[in-house]
Protein backbone atom coordinates (compact mmCIF):
# COMPACT_ATOMS: atom_id res chain seq x y z
CA UNK A 1 0.00 0.00 0.00
CA UNK A 2 1.48 3.43 -1.22
CA UNK A 3 1.78 6.60 1.21
CA UNK A 4 -0.90 8.13 -0.22
CA UNK A 5 -3.54 5.28 1.16
CA UNK A 6 -5.05 5.18 4.17
CA UNK A 7 -4.00 1.76 5.28
CA UNK A 8 -7.72 0.75 6.79
CA UNK A 9 -9.73 1.59 3.69
CA UNK A 10 -7.28 2.19 0.98
CA UNK A 11 -9.19 5.49 0.14
CA UNK A 12 -6.77 8.25 -0.13
CA UNK A 13 -5.50 10.02 2.84
CA UNK A 14 -6.13 12.87 4.27
CA UNK A 15 -2.66 14.30 3.19
CA UNK A 16 -3.34 12.78 -0.51
CA UNK A 17 -6.88 14.40 -0.25
CA UNK A 18 -5.71 18.25 0.24
CA UNK A 19 -2.80 17.95 -2.39
CA UNK A 20 -5.33 16.72 -5.21
CA UNK A 21 -8.10 19.36 -3.89
CA UNK A 22 -5.73 22.08 -4.64
CA UNK A 23 -4.39 20.41 -7.74
CA UNK A 24 -7.88 20.09 -9.10
CA UNK A 25 -9.02 23.84 -8.04
CA UNK A 26 -6.16 24.99 -9.21
CA UNK A 27 -6.89 23.23 -12.79
CA UNK A 28 -10.50 24.35 -12.57
CA UNK A 29 -10.02 27.74 -12.29
CA UNK A 30 -7.41 27.98 -15.27
CA UNK A 31 -9.77 26.00 -17.46
CA UNK A 32 -13.22 27.83 -16.09
CA UNK A 33 -14.64 24.42 -14.85
CA UNK A 34 -16.91 23.61 -12.19
CA UNK A 35 -15.41 21.26 -9.42
CA UNK A 36 -17.62 19.50 -6.51
CA UNK A 37 -16.23 18.85 -2.40
CA UNK A 38 -18.46 16.07 -0.90
CA UNK A 39 -17.91 15.77 2.69
CA UNK A 40 -19.46 12.98 4.72
CA UNK A 41 -19.71 12.00 8.28
CA UNK A 42 -21.03 8.64 9.14
CA UNK A 43 -23.56 9.26 11.54
CA UNK A 44 -23.53 7.71 15.27
CA UNK A 45 -20.23 5.93 14.34
CA UNK A 46 -19.52 6.22 18.77
CA UNK A 47 -22.95 4.19 19.57
CA UNK A 48 -21.93 2.01 16.83
CA UNK A 49 -18.50 1.07 18.02
CA UNK A 50 -20.05 1.06 21.83
CA UNK A 51 -21.92 -1.24 20.62
CA UNK A 52 -20.25 -3.43 18.47
CA UNK A 53 -16.37 -3.04 19.63
CA UNK A 54 -13.66 -1.02 17.07
CA UNK A 55 -13.52 -4.19 14.90
CA UNK A 56 -16.79 -4.04 13.68
CA UNK A 57 -16.52 -0.64 13.08
CA UNK A 58 -13.39 -0.84 11.21
CA UNK A 59 -15.98 -3.61 8.79
CA UNK A 60 -18.24 -0.73 8.49
CA UNK A 61 -16.17 1.81 7.42
CA UNK A 62 -14.47 -0.22 4.52
CA UNK A 63 -18.19 -0.79 3.82
CA UNK A 64 -18.39 2.98 3.81
CA UNK A 65 -15.46 3.38 1.39
CA UNK A 66 -16.52 0.67 -1.38
CA UNK A 67 -19.76 2.35 -1.64
CA UNK A 68 -18.35 5.84 -2.28
CA UNK A 69 -15.98 3.73 -4.84
CA UNK A 70 -19.46 3.06 -6.51
CA UNK A 71 -20.87 6.69 -6.10
CA UNK A 72 -17.56 8.12 -7.85
CA UNK A 73 -16.71 8.36 -11.89
CA UNK A 74 -13.26 7.31 -13.36
CA UNK A 75 -12.03 11.30 -12.94
CA UNK A 76 -13.09 11.62 -9.43
CA UNK A 77 -11.14 10.59 -5.98
CA UNK A 78 -12.36 9.26 -2.49
CA UNK A 79 -10.58 10.06 0.37
CA UNK A 80 -10.86 9.26 4.26
CA UNK A 81 -9.91 12.68 5.78
CA UNK A 82 -11.21 12.09 9.63
CA UNK A 83 -12.06 8.58 11.86
CA UNK A 84 -15.37 8.68 10.07
CA UNK A 85 -15.78 11.78 7.98
CA UNK A 86 -15.40 10.95 4.04
CA UNK A 87 -14.70 13.21 0.97
CA UNK A 88 -15.16 12.56 -2.54
CA UNK A 89 -13.23 15.13 -5.17
CA UNK A 90 -15.64 15.43 -8.24
CA UNK A 91 -13.82 17.63 -10.99
CA UNK A 92 -15.44 18.95 -14.27
CA UNK A 93 -18.72 18.80 -12.92
CA UNK A 94 -21.85 20.78 -15.28
CA UNK A 95 -23.31 22.04 -12.23
CA UNK A 96 -24.62 21.74 -8.71
CA UNK A 97 -27.03 19.59 -9.84
CA UNK A 98 -24.55 16.71 -10.64
CA UNK A 99 -23.26 16.96 -7.02
CA UNK A 100 -26.59 16.50 -5.82
CA UNK A 101 -27.20 13.60 -7.59
CA UNK A 102 -23.82 12.15 -6.59
CA UNK A 103 -25.34 12.46 -2.72
CA UNK A 104 -28.94 11.10 -3.71
CA UNK A 105 -26.67 7.87 -4.90
CA UNK A 106 -24.56 7.78 -1.98
CA UNK A 107 -27.74 7.91 0.20
CA UNK A 108 -29.31 4.62 -1.92
CA UNK A 109 -26.55 2.66 -1.36
CA UNK A 110 -26.02 3.34 2.50
CA UNK A 111 -29.98 2.29 2.65
CA UNK A 112 -28.68 -1.74 2.16
CA UNK A 113 -28.18 -2.89 5.87
CA UNK A 114 -24.63 -3.23 6.32
CA UNK A 115 -24.34 -7.24 7.54
CA UNK A 116 -20.98 -7.28 9.08
CA UNK A 117 -19.82 -10.70 11.10
CA UNK A 118 -21.57 -10.22 14.62
CA UNK A 119 -24.32 -8.15 13.19
CA UNK A 120 -26.30 -6.07 11.05
CA UNK A 121 -26.49 -2.51 11.00
CA UNK A 122 -28.38 0.49 8.45
CA UNK A 123 -25.66 3.26 8.14
CA UNK A 124 -26.42 6.98 7.56
CA UNK A 125 -24.67 9.83 7.06
CA UNK A 126 -24.57 13.40 7.14
CA UNK A 127 -23.30 15.62 3.98
CA UNK A 128 -21.95 18.68 3.12
CA UNK A 129 -21.21 20.19 -0.55
CA UNK A 130 -19.62 23.24 -1.92
CA UNK A 131 -19.09 23.58 -5.42
CA UNK A 132 -15.98 25.89 -7.09
CA UNK A 133 -16.09 28.63 -8.07
CA UNK A 134 -19.62 28.89 -6.59
CA UNK A 135 -19.27 28.87 -3.30
CA UNK A 136 -15.43 29.02 -2.92
CA UNK A 137 -12.09 29.55 -5.57
CA UNK A 138 -9.40 28.54 -3.27
CA UNK A 139 -9.12 25.10 -1.77
CA UNK A 140 -9.18 25.69 1.71
CA UNK A 141 -12.10 28.31 1.36
CA UNK A 142 -14.04 25.09 -0.72
CA UNK A 143 -12.91 22.32 2.23
CA UNK A 144 -14.34 24.69 5.12
CA UNK A 145 -17.77 25.70 3.30
CA UNK A 146 -18.14 21.79 2.72
CA UNK A 147 -17.58 21.13 6.12
CA UNK A 148 -19.63 23.73 7.59
CA UNK A 149 -22.33 23.34 5.40
CA UNK A 150 -22.15 19.34 7.12
CA UNK A 151 -22.13 21.30 10.19
CA UNK A 152 -25.27 23.50 9.54
CA UNK A 153 -26.76 20.13 8.33
CA UNK A 154 -26.87 18.38 11.22
CA UNK A 155 -27.58 21.38 13.62
CA UNK A 156 -30.49 21.47 11.72
CA UNK A 157 -31.65 17.55 11.37
CA UNK A 158 -31.29 17.90 7.99
CA UNK A 159 -29.09 15.31 5.91
CA UNK A 160 -27.65 17.34 3.55
CA UNK A 161 -26.49 21.07 2.17
CA UNK A 162 -25.14 23.31 0.17
CA UNK A 163 -23.16 26.25 2.02
CA UNK A 164 -26.02 29.26 2.89
CA UNK A 165 -23.00 32.06 2.00
CA UNK A 166 -20.03 31.83 1.01
CA UNK A 167 -18.37 34.16 3.76
CA UNK A 168 -15.09 33.21 5.93
CA UNK A 169 -15.99 31.07 9.61
CA UNK A 170 -13.40 31.64 11.94
CA UNK A 171 -13.61 28.38 13.15
CA UNK A 172 -12.74 26.29 10.41
CA UNK A 173 -9.96 29.30 9.43
CA UNK A 174 -7.92 28.56 12.54
CA UNK A 175 -8.01 24.78 12.62
CA UNK A 176 -7.06 24.77 8.92
CA UNK A 177 -4.28 27.56 9.85
CA UNK A 178 -2.73 25.40 12.78
CA UNK A 179 -2.91 22.03 10.58
CA UNK A 180 -0.50 24.02 8.47
CA UNK A 181 1.56 25.64 11.14
CA UNK A 182 2.01 22.40 13.00
CA UNK A 183 4.16 21.45 10.01
CA UNK A 184 7.62 22.36 11.02
CA UNK A 185 6.50 23.24 14.90
CA UNK A 186 9.10 20.36 16.05
CA UNK A 187 11.93 21.83 13.74
CA UNK A 188 11.43 25.24 14.58
CA UNK A 189 11.88 24.57 18.41
CA UNK A 190 8.22 25.13 19.44
CA UNK A 191 6.99 21.89 20.45
CA UNK A 192 8.31 20.38 24.32
CA UNK A 193 8.06 17.84 27.15
CA UNK A 194 6.97 17.88 30.28
CA UNK A 195 6.94 15.46 32.71
CA UNK A 196 4.73 14.04 35.79
CA UNK A 197 5.89 12.12 38.63
CA UNK A 198 4.98 8.51 39.34
CA UNK A 199 4.88 6.97 42.68
CA UNK A 200 5.07 3.69 44.16
CA UNK A 201 2.77 2.61 46.33
CA UNK A 202 2.76 2.37 49.58
CA UNK A 203 5.69 4.40 50.66
CA UNK A 204 4.86 7.24 47.68
CA UNK A 205 8.65 6.90 46.76
CA UNK A 206 9.09 8.87 42.83
CA UNK A 207 9.69 5.81 40.30
CA UNK A 208 8.80 7.40 36.66
CA UNK A 209 7.32 10.17 34.83
CA UNK A 210 5.32 10.59 32.11
CA UNK A 211 6.47 12.60 29.05
CA UNK A 212 3.76 14.79 27.73
CA UNK A 213 3.72 17.17 24.79
CA UNK A 214 2.93 20.55 24.89
CA UNK A 215 3.36 23.25 21.72
CA UNK A 216 3.96 27.01 22.46
CA UNK A 217 2.90 28.54 19.42
CA UNK A 218 4.98 31.96 18.21
CA UNK A 219 2.49 34.02 18.15
CA UNK A 220 -0.94 32.24 18.98
CA UNK A 221 1.17 31.47 22.63
CA UNK A 222 0.29 27.74 24.35
CA UNK A 223 -1.55 25.43 21.85
CA UNK A 224 -3.69 22.87 23.89
CA UNK A 225 -2.52 19.30 23.33
CA UNK A 226 -6.19 18.64 22.49
CA UNK A 227 -6.23 21.21 20.03
CA UNK A 228 -2.80 20.05 18.05
CA UNK A 229 -2.67 16.15 18.86
CA UNK A 230 -5.94 15.09 16.92
CA UNK A 231 -4.56 17.71 14.08
CA UNK A 232 -1.38 15.84 14.02
CA UNK A 233 -3.24 12.06 13.80
CA UNK A 234 -5.28 13.55 10.84
CA UNK A 235 -2.74 15.01 8.98
CA UNK A 236 0.23 12.16 9.61
CA UNK A 237 2.55 14.20 11.52
CA UNK A 238 1.48 12.42 14.72
CA UNK A 239 4.80 10.33 13.72
CA UNK A 240 7.57 12.32 13.59
CA UNK A 241 6.29 14.39 16.53
CA UNK A 242 6.28 10.75 18.40
CA UNK A 243 9.88 10.06 17.01
CA UNK A 244 11.14 13.22 18.75
CA UNK A 245 9.20 12.67 22.00
CA UNK A 246 10.50 9.60 22.64
CA UNK A 247 14.34 10.74 21.22
CA UNK A 248 13.54 13.70 23.91
CA UNK A 249 12.86 12.01 26.58
CA UNK A 250 15.38 9.13 26.31
CA UNK A 251 18.15 12.01 26.44
CA UNK A 252 16.29 13.67 29.19
CA UNK A 253 15.83 10.76 31.79
CA UNK A 254 19.44 9.84 31.29
CA UNK A 255 21.12 12.94 31.98
CA UNK A 256 18.65 13.21 35.73
CA UNK A 257 19.95 13.04 38.17
CA UNK A 258 18.50 11.71 41.68
CA UNK A 259 18.76 8.71 44.14
CA UNK A 260 15.78 6.71 43.16
CA UNK A 261 17.17 3.72 41.67
CA UNK A 262 16.35 2.80 38.57
CA UNK A 263 14.18 5.28 36.89
CA UNK A 264 11.01 4.94 34.38
CA UNK A 265 10.06 7.38 31.90
CA UNK A 266 6.94 6.78 29.26
CA UNK A 267 6.14 8.28 26.22
CA UNK A 268 2.42 8.14 24.70
CA UNK A 269 2.06 6.40 21.34
CA UNK A 270 -0.66 6.65 19.37
CA UNK A 271 -2.97 4.46 18.02
CA UNK A 272 -2.16 5.06 14.16
CA UNK A 273 1.66 4.01 15.11
CA UNK A 274 0.96 0.95 17.18
CA UNK A 275 0.37 -1.39 14.21
CA UNK A 276 3.14 -0.17 11.86
CA UNK A 277 5.64 -2.89 11.42
CA UNK A 278 8.83 -0.30 11.39
CA UNK A 279 7.37 0.75 15.07
CA UNK A 280 9.92 -1.21 16.50
CA UNK A 281 12.96 -0.19 14.89
CA UNK A 282 12.09 3.26 15.51
CA UNK A 283 12.12 2.19 19.01
CA UNK A 284 15.33 0.49 18.93
CA UNK A 285 17.49 3.20 17.37
CA UNK A 286 16.55 6.02 19.93
CA UNK A 287 17.31 3.13 22.44
CA UNK A 288 20.52 2.90 20.59
CA UNK A 289 21.26 6.67 20.70
CA UNK A 290 19.98 7.91 24.34
CA UNK A 291 19.21 4.53 26.12
CA UNK A 292 20.72 3.79 29.83
CA UNK A 293 20.85 1.04 32.06
CA UNK A 294 19.14 3.44 34.65
CA UNK A 295 16.06 4.48 32.18
CA UNK A 296 13.44 2.24 31.73
CA UNK A 297 11.62 3.13 28.93
CA UNK A 298 7.75 2.43 28.44
CA UNK A 299 5.50 3.02 26.17
CA UNK A 300 1.98 3.98 26.67
CA UNK A 301 -0.53 3.10 24.37
CA UNK A 302 -4.54 3.21 24.26
CA UNK A 303 -7.02 0.16 24.70
CA UNK A 304 -8.25 1.61 21.34
CA UNK A 305 -5.11 0.46 19.37
CA UNK A 306 -4.85 -3.45 20.79
CA UNK A 307 -8.94 -4.19 19.45
CA UNK A 308 -8.47 -2.85 15.98
CA UNK A 309 -5.87 -5.72 14.70
CA UNK A 310 -4.82 -7.46 18.38
CA UNK A 311 -2.80 -10.23 16.41
CA UNK A 312 -0.47 -7.97 14.33
CA UNK A 313 -0.25 -5.54 17.33
CA UNK A 314 0.46 -7.95 19.59
CA UNK A 315 3.17 -9.16 17.48
CA UNK A 316 4.93 -5.27 17.33
CA UNK A 317 4.46 -4.94 20.78
CA UNK A 318 6.14 -8.59 21.71
CA UNK A 319 9.23 -7.24 19.61
CA UNK A 320 9.02 -3.98 21.46
CA UNK A 321 9.55 -5.94 25.10
CA UNK A 322 12.02 -7.96 23.58
CA UNK A 323 14.38 -4.99 22.86
CA UNK A 324 13.41 -4.50 27.46
CA UNK A 325 10.84 -1.53 26.78
CA UNK A 326 7.64 -2.16 29.29
CA UNK A 327 4.02 -1.76 27.99
CA UNK A 328 1.76 0.33 28.89
CA UNK A 329 -2.22 0.01 28.43
CA UNK A 330 -3.60 3.84 29.06
CA UNK A 331 -7.04 4.76 29.74
CA UNK A 332 -8.13 1.03 30.39
CA UNK A 333 -11.70 0.77 30.98
CA UNK A 334 -12.63 3.07 28.36
CA UNK A 335 -12.53 0.44 25.65
CA UNK A 336 -14.54 -2.64 24.14
CA UNK A 337 -13.13 -5.35 23.62
CA UNK A 338 -9.69 -5.98 25.01
CA UNK A 339 -11.18 -8.02 27.85
CA UNK A 340 -11.78 -10.62 25.13
CA UNK A 341 -7.88 -10.53 24.86
CA UNK A 342 -6.83 -9.69 28.41
CA UNK A 343 -4.70 -13.41 28.75
CA UNK A 344 -2.59 -12.61 25.46
CA UNK A 345 -1.92 -8.78 25.95
CA UNK A 346 1.95 -8.19 25.61
CA UNK A 347 1.79 -5.53 28.02
CA UNK A 348 3.82 -5.10 31.60
CA UNK A 349 1.49 -2.02 33.26
CA UNK A 350 -2.55 -1.05 32.93
CA UNK A 351 -3.19 2.89 33.48
CA UNK A 352 -7.07 2.91 35.13
CA UNK A 353 -8.61 5.88 33.10
CA UNK A 354 -8.98 8.60 35.49
CA UNK A 355 -12.80 8.90 35.02
CA UNK A 356 -13.22 5.83 37.31
CA UNK A 357 -10.81 6.94 40.06
CA UNK A 358 -12.16 10.69 40.25
CA UNK A 359 -15.47 8.85 40.89
CA UNK A 360 -14.57 6.49 42.92
CA UNK A 361 -16.01 8.38 46.52
CA UNK A 362 -19.21 8.86 44.54
CA UNK A 363 -19.86 6.13 42.66
CA UNK A 364 -19.70 2.78 43.48
CA UNK A 365 -19.82 1.54 40.05
CA UNK A 366 -16.59 3.35 39.42
CA UNK A 367 -15.01 2.24 42.74
CA UNK A 368 -16.21 -1.73 41.46
CA UNK A 369 -14.92 -1.13 38.02
CA UNK A 370 -11.67 -0.09 39.90
CA UNK A 371 -11.30 -2.78 42.16
CA UNK A 372 -12.14 -5.65 39.46
CA UNK A 373 -9.27 -4.55 37.03
CA UNK A 374 -6.76 -4.25 39.82
CA UNK A 375 -7.51 -7.73 40.80
CA UNK A 376 -7.46 -9.25 37.46
CA UNK A 377 -4.09 -7.45 36.07
CA UNK A 378 -2.41 -9.05 39.32
CA UNK A 379 -3.47 -12.02 38.52
CA UNK A 380 -1.82 -11.66 34.96
CA UNK A 381 1.19 -10.31 36.76
CA UNK A 382 0.42 -6.53 35.66
CA UNK A 383 0.76 -3.82 37.32
CA UNK A 384 -1.58 -0.73 38.12
CA UNK A 385 -1.23 2.74 37.43
CA UNK A 386 -4.16 5.03 38.64
CA UNK A 387 -4.07 8.80 37.06
CA UNK A 388 -6.02 11.56 38.47
CA UNK A 389 -5.35 11.24 41.60
CA UNK A 390 -6.30 14.85 43.33
CA UNK A 391 -7.38 14.27 46.64
CA UNK A 392 -5.65 11.76 49.21
CA UNK A 393 -9.50 9.90 50.51
CA UNK A 394 -8.78 9.05 46.70
CA UNK A 395 -4.96 7.93 47.64
CA UNK A 396 -6.01 5.43 50.71
CA UNK A 397 -9.08 4.05 48.99
CA UNK A 398 -6.55 3.32 45.72
CA UNK A 399 -3.99 1.78 48.66
CA UNK A 400 -6.55 -0.20 50.39
CA UNK A 401 -7.14 -1.64 46.80
CA UNK A 402 -3.60 -2.54 46.57
CA UNK A 403 -3.03 -0.09 43.15
CA UNK A 404 0.81 -0.37 42.56
CA UNK A 405 1.53 3.49 41.38
CA UNK A 406 -0.07 6.41 41.34
CA UNK A 407 -0.16 9.39 39.43
CA UNK A 408 -1.75 12.82 39.42
CA UNK A 409 -2.54 16.73 41.13
CA UNK A 410 -1.94 15.44 44.20
CA UNK A 411 1.70 14.78 43.52
CA UNK A 412 2.66 16.91 41.44
CA UNK A 413 1.60 18.76 38.46
CA UNK A 414 3.04 18.35 34.89
CA UNK A 415 6.21 20.11 34.74
CA UNK A 416 8.71 21.71 31.86
CA UNK A 417 12.43 19.50 32.20
CA UNK A 418 14.25 22.55 34.65
CA UNK A 419 11.08 22.27 37.11
CA UNK A 420 11.18 18.29 37.08
CA UNK A 421 14.70 18.22 37.56
CA UNK A 422 14.88 19.72 40.17
CA UNK A 423 11.52 18.40 41.71
CA UNK A 424 13.54 15.07 41.46
CA UNK A 425 16.50 16.52 43.12
CA UNK A 426 14.80 17.08 45.75
CA UNK A 427 11.84 14.32 46.13
CA UNK A 428 11.49 12.44 48.70
CA UNK A 429 8.73 9.65 49.77
CA UNK A 430 5.80 12.00 49.54
CA UNK A 431 3.32 12.79 52.65
CA UNK A 432 0.03 14.07 53.71
CA UNK A 433 -0.12 17.40 54.53
CA UNK A 434 -1.51 16.47 58.46
CA UNK A 435 1.55 14.61 58.59
CA UNK A 436 4.18 16.54 56.67
CA UNK A 437 2.89 19.80 58.49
Amino acid sequence: MSGIDDELTGLHNRRSFLTLLRRHVGFANERGLNLALIVVDIDGFARLNAAHGYEFGDQALRHVAHQLREVIRAQDYAARIGDNRFALILPGVMNIGHAELAVQKLFRLLEVPFRGEEASVRMTATVGVAVSPMHASQAEFLLRQAEKSLELARNTGQRWLFPPEAEEDRRYSEFWDLEIELDGAVQRGETYLVYQPKLHLPDLQPIGAEALMRWQHRTRGLISPDQFIPIAEQTGQIKNMTIWALNSALRHAGEWKHAHGRFSVAVNVPAELVGQDDLPDLVENALSLWGTPDVQLVLEITERSLVMDPRHSFRILSRIRDLGVKISIDDFGTGYSCLAYFKDIPADELKIDKSFISGMLIDATCADITSLIIDLAHRFGLHVVAEGVEDEETLEALRQRNCDVVQGYLFAKAMELGEFERWLAQATPWRPLREAG
